[in-house]
């Protein structure tokens, strides 16, 4: 027996050492994690750039998508998050201002923040932000819309949700646009339409009320736009309808039929993909020793305006931005460890 001890011994020591290892294994966590703040569209495509992201750079991602548009829902989940040993955070500020708190908290702890989709309030603990220039994307469609028009008429001004942080930057900058045409009004602003059925009911109530009197319509978020594709397909059928132009934003397979049928006039490319695909590369290269060369920057994601011309070859003007930032992110935006 005595002489059985100390394979006994080892055979225990090495029992142990197993048992570390794979717990090691089973409590590993992904260096980067990205968040959405709800199921949404948006969310799924700029998800896909995300999953893109971790397999072209051969890192792991972890992925959450939250339960509510909402800045309390979002420091619920992220902060639960920061305790399991993650590295990076991608994260959609749910409010301009209320983010910043957030962010902080992170960035206090030693851990790397960039934002996507929309731009926190300045200055914010944020590294980056990888976005849309949501005002400028909102001025390029309500020109283009008011070029269609001929410069002259009545606009139905169709915002989305007034809780979002964009909605106030988009209505601006239509106003903005609008401003600079003397012979160019808005006739009606209606908002708050989180769900496509909302969105439906008020568009087809502004027709039924000023259909005659509104010549331009232009829609700056995913539910009205869904929404007034269809509504506006139903209108223009009718001969006895007068033409209203169109302009909306993000590209449902919907809205793109719309278009090709010759029931609506334009939209608005965004680049979620790269919104996800961009923002983890960044983390990506931070947590490998690149810095950033200023303590905040902003990187615009990009938009294309899509109308009959180019239905099928919008993807690839779009993958061309994307492209065209990754290409610039060792030169324009981050500086080689020292």
């Amino acid at each position: 027996m005595k002489r059985l001890l100390p394979i006994i011994v080892l055979l225990a020591l090495a029992v142990i050492v197993i048992v570390v290892v794979v717990n090691r294994k089973e409590v590993a966590v992904e260096p980067i994690v990205w968040y959405g703040p709800m199921p949404h569209p948006y969310v799924s495509e700029v998800k896909a750039g995300v999953e893109a992201c971790g397999k072209d750079f051969g890192v792991k991602i972890f992925k959450m998508v939250g339960q509510e548009w909402t800045q309390d829902n979002e420091n619920v989940n992220v902060e639960a998050l920061s305790t399991r040993g993650h590295k990076a955070f991608s994260i959609y500020p749910g409010d301009a201002a209320g983010a910043n708190g957030l962010f902080r908290a992170l960035k206090d702890r030693g851990l790397l923040v960039v934002a996507y989709g929309a731009e926190p309030a300045l200055p914010t603990p944020a590294s980056f932000t990888v976005a849309t220039d949501i005002k400028g994307a909102a001025m390029a469609a309500c020109e283009e819309l008011i070029k269609m028009m001929g410069e002259k008429g009545n606009i139905l001004n169709v915002l989305e949700t007034v809780t979002d942080i964009n909605t106030k930057k988009r209505d601006e900058g239509i106003n903005e646009v609008v401003a600079k045409y003397p012979n160019v009004k808005i006739i009606q602003t209606i908002a708050d339409m989180s769900q496509v059925s909302e969105a439906t009911n008020k568009i087809e109530s502004a027709l039924a009320a000023r259909g005659e009197a509104i010549d331009g319509m232009i829609t700056t978020g995913w539910n009205p736009t869904i929404a007034a594709a269809a509504s506006l397909t139903e209108w223009h059928k009718d001969s006895r309808h007068k033409r209203i132009r169109f302009i909306g934003i993000d590209t449902d397979d919907r809205v793109l039929q719309a278009i090709r049928n010759g029931y609506i006039d334009a939209t608005v490319a965004q680049n979620p993909f790269g919104h996800g695909y961009i923002s983890c590369a960044i983390l990506k290269m931070m947590l490998d020793g690149w810095k950033p060369k200023q303590d905040y920057q902003f990187i615009n994601a990009g938009i294309v305006i899509v109308t009959k011309d180019n239905l099928d070859t919008y993807p690839q003007e779009v993958r061309k931005i994307t492209d065209s930032i990754l290409a610039e992110l060792k030169t324009k935006y981050l500086a080689p460890k020292k």
